[in-house]
C-alpha cells in the first residue's frame, strides 16, 4: 500500500534523518583568539546592483586580525568594479578570459585565491551583506569547533510573494537532501556546503587539490565540501550575521534558479530523474491523494504522513518568520520544484544547457568527485 509506505518514509525522515527539520545549528557572534590573517575573495559578474553594499559591509568588519578583500571582476559589462569603490584593503582584479573547461565562478575564485597569501580564505558571493561581527564569528567558530572548513546557509531574501512561497522551501529541501548533522559528523559520508559563505584554511584547500580539482562543476559548494571532507573536518550551519540581497520578485526567477542546476545534481541521468520524480511523488503527492480520496487505513496513513511533513516544515518557516499555514501548501510547493527539475532536464536535452550571467554551460568534461 503506497500510503503506508509513504508514512513509513516520513516516520524515518522525521525520526532518523539527521534532524534535518530542526533548521539548525546557528552560529552566534563570537571573538576569536588568535586572529589569523584572512583573504576575502568575492567573485562578481554583472553585480552592479548589489556590489556596493556587499563590499562596504566587508570593509567594515570588526576583526582584530589582518584581512583583505579581493574582488574579482569576471568580465562585467555593467560597471561592477566601479560600483565597488576604493579602499586601502580592497584589491580589484580584472579577471582573465575563462578557459573552456572552467565554470565562471570557480575561475574567478582561482584568480582571487592566487592573488593572496593569508592562511585563511573567506569565499563569499557578490550578493551577501555581512554584519560587522561576521568575519570574527566565523573564525571563532572554526577555532572552537576545530574544523578547517566552515560554511553557512545565509538568510535568503524573502519579501515578495514568490519568495515567501518558495524560498523557505528551498532551504528546507536543502536540509532534507543534506542534513546538517550528518554533514558535520566526520563518520558520515554526507558532505555539503553553502557557497555564499565558506571559510577554509588555505593549506587544506591546497592539500585537497585546490579549486582546480573541481573547476568544471556548477554545484561548486557541494563539490568543494565533497573534496575536502575526506581530508579535514568541515562544518555547516545557518547564519545569523549574513543576508543575501539578491531579489527573486517573480516565480519565473525562482524557476530559473532551480532549473539552472537541478539536472546537474542528478548527474544528467534520465534514470536518476525518473527515480527522483517517483520518490518525490511517493513522499509528497501520495499522502495528499490518500488523504483526500483514500479510505480506511490508507486515508489515515495519508493524513499522518501529510501531518508529519507539515510539522517538519515549521522550524524553517519560523526561521523565516512566515506563517505556519504555509506548511499546508508544502506538497504544491514540492510539485513546483519537481516541475522545475523536469524543466532543467528538458533544457539540457534540447541543448540549451545551464545559463548564468549570460554564459551557457554544457556538461563539464573535467568534473572530479
Amino acid at each position: 500500500m503506497l500510503a503506508l509506505l509513504a508514512l513509513a518514509i516520513w516516520l524515518y525522515l522525521v525520526g532518523a534523518h539527521g534532524r534535518f527539520w530542526s533548521a539548525g545549528p546557528e552560529l552566534p557572534a563570537a571573538v576569536p583568539s588568535p586572529c589569523p590573517a584572512v583573504d576575502i575573495i568575492v567573485p562578481a559578474r554583472d553585480e552592479a546592483a548589489t556590489i556596493g553594499p556587499v563590499i562596504a559591509s566587508l570593509l567594515a568588519q570588526d576583526y582584530a586580525g589582518a584581512y583583505r578583500v579581493i574582488l574579482v571582476d569576471d568580465g562585467s559589462t555593467d560597471g561592477t568594479a566601479t560600483r565597488a569603490g576604493a579602499a586601502a584593503n580592497l584589491q580589484i582584479l580584472h579577471g582573465q578570459p575563462k578557459p573552456p573547461d572552467w565554470s565562471g565562478k570557480l575561475w574567478a575564485l582561482q584568480q582571487g585565491i592566487a592573488a593572496g597569501s593569508a592562511p585563511w580564505l573567506l569565499l563569499t558571493d557578490a550578493d551577501i551583506v555581512h554584519d560587522p561581527r561576521h568575519l570574527a564569528s566565523l573564525v571563532a567558530a572554526a577555532q572552537q569547533r576545530r574544523v578547517d572548513m566552515l560554511s553557512e546557509m545565509v538568510r535568503l531574501h524573502c519579501t515578495s510573494l514568490a519568495e515567501r512561497a518558495l524560498v523557505p522551501a528551498f532551504v528546507y529541501f536543502f536540509q532534507l537532501l543534506y542534513p546538517f548533522a550528518r554533514v558535520n559528523d566526520p563518520r558520515s559520508r554526507v558532505a555539503a556546503a553553502a557557497g555564499g559563505t565558506v571559510l577554509i584554511r588555505r593549506e587544506v584547500l591546497e592539500r585537497s587539490g585546490g579549486i582546480e580539482a573541481i573547476r568544471g562543476t556548477l554545484i561548486d559548494d557541494v563539490a568543494l565540501a565533497t573534496l575536502v571532507k575526506p581530508r579535514a573536518p568541515i562544518f555547516l550551519a545557518h547564519s545569523t550575521l549574513a543576508t543575501s540581497i539578491r531579489l527573486y520578485p517573480h516565480v519565473s526567477d525562482l524557476w530559473q534558479m532551480i532549473a539552472r542546476t537541478a539536472f546537474t545534481q542528478l548527474r544528467y541521468s534520465a534514470l536518476n530523474l525518473a527515480g527522483t520524480i517517483a520518490a518525490l511523488t511517493l513522499v509528497w503527492l501520495v499522502p495528499v491523494g490518500a488523504m483526500l480520496a483514500g479510505r480506511g487505513l490508507a486515508r489515515w496513513c495519508g493524513l499522518l504522513a501529510f501531518a508529519l511533513a507539515a510539522l517538519s516544515y515549521l522550524p524553517t518557516l519560523h526561521r523565516y518568520r512566515r506563517s505556519r499555514w504555509w506548511g499546508l501548501g508544502l506538497p504544491l510547493i514540492a510539485l513546483f520544484y519537481m516541475a522545475a527539475t523536469v524543466g532543467s532536464a528538458l533544457q539540457y536535452w534540447f541543448g540549451r544547457g545551464s545559463r548564468w550571467k549570460s554564459r551557457a554551460y554544457q556538461r563539464a568534461p573535467h568534473q572530479r568527485r
